[in-house]
């Protein structure tokens, strides 16, 4: 047995898939928000799929290299699909509330700025900048994070979803 990564089966290609590009998504979410852009509650949820999703992708990936034949990794890789599949609907959701589709939840906005400062806490209160799930904070091509997210979701999902229910040659 060697120990090469196991690519050659459709759960090691996906479970790779999954990996790269949802650390990649999670890492340009981070720098957003690190250059300044303050996620949302929709934002922050959108997040969860891809905290779950990925360490999961990494242990369908190790089990279909350790486990070859067992119906585990294709379990575990369909779990992951489903956990994208519902990302891919929060996301799209959350780019149907920025189009103003519909309206989004009445308790969506965030807090930024500095601490307050009870000290003078109404002063502390101007600083203060509200992030509204109902405004696109950055938009490339007419489309929002959320609606990239969507994409990238989808896709991570129909990969995964796919990988689950193929047979390996």
């Amino acid at each position: 047995m060697s120990n090469a990564p196991n690519f050659g089966t459709p759960v090691g290609r996906a479970s790779a898939a999954v990996i790269l590009v949802g650390a990649a998504t999670i890492i340009g979410a981070w720098a957003f928000q690190m250059a300044g852009y303050v996620p949302c509650p929709l934002c922050l949820q959108q997040r969860i799929p891809y905290y779950i999703g990925v360490p999961l992708a990494f242990v369908a990936f190790v089990t279909a290299r350790r486990m070859p034949g067992s119906t585990v990794p294709r379990s575990l890789i369909g779990i992951v699909g489903l956990l994208f599949l519902g990302g891919a609907g929060l996301a799209a959701y959350h780019a149907g509330v920025e189009w103003k589709f519909w309206p989004g939840p009445t308790d969506c906005a965030a807090g930024a700025g500095r601490a307050l400062d009870t000290g003078n806490l109404l002063e502390s209160l101007n600083d203060v900048v509200l992030v509204r799930c109902d405004e696109a904070a950055w938009q490339l091509f007419g489309l929002s994070l959320a609606g990239y997210n969507f994409l990238i979701s989808a896709a991570l999902a129909a990969i995964s979803l796919g990988a689950a229910f193929k047979r390996a040659r």
